[in-house]
């Protein structure tokens, strides 16, 4: 079973960047696209970025033009650059797997200040 361990989140002013991984344990992850999910406090999760197995990416219109997703398959890893941070990208971030999601992991948190 896949397991999913997100990293690099904390606390930034408005404006600053962070730079979040994830690495996933197991074999498949390299023919899987994946996603950044994020979840703020009394909102659904939503996905944020997107890359293809082929590194074809995606944004959603709240974050586009400032973050950049990426992977790295020998590593097993996917990143989120996250630069010109807001107050409203404040969330639990996490990755997955996009159409069949492997079991969640833990998040990270990021707490944007004003």
């Amino acid at each position: 079973q896949v397991q999913l361990v997100e990293s690099g989140g904390g606390l930034v002013q408005a404006g600053g960047s962070l730079r979040l991984s994830c690495v996933a344990s197991g074999s498949v992850f390299s023919i899987n696209a994946m996603g950044w999910y994020r979840q703020a406090p009394g909102k659904q999760r939503e996905r944020v970025a997107a890359i293809t197995s082929g590194g074809g990416t995606n944004y959603a219109d709240s974050v586009k033009g400032r973050f950049t997703i990426s992977r790295d398959n020998a590593k097993n890893t996917v990143y989120l650059q996250m630069n010109s941070l807001k107050p409203e990208d404040t969330a639990v971030y996490y990755c997955n797997a996009i159409g069949t999601p492997w079991p969640w992991g833990q998040g990270t948190q990021v707490t944007v200040s004003s």
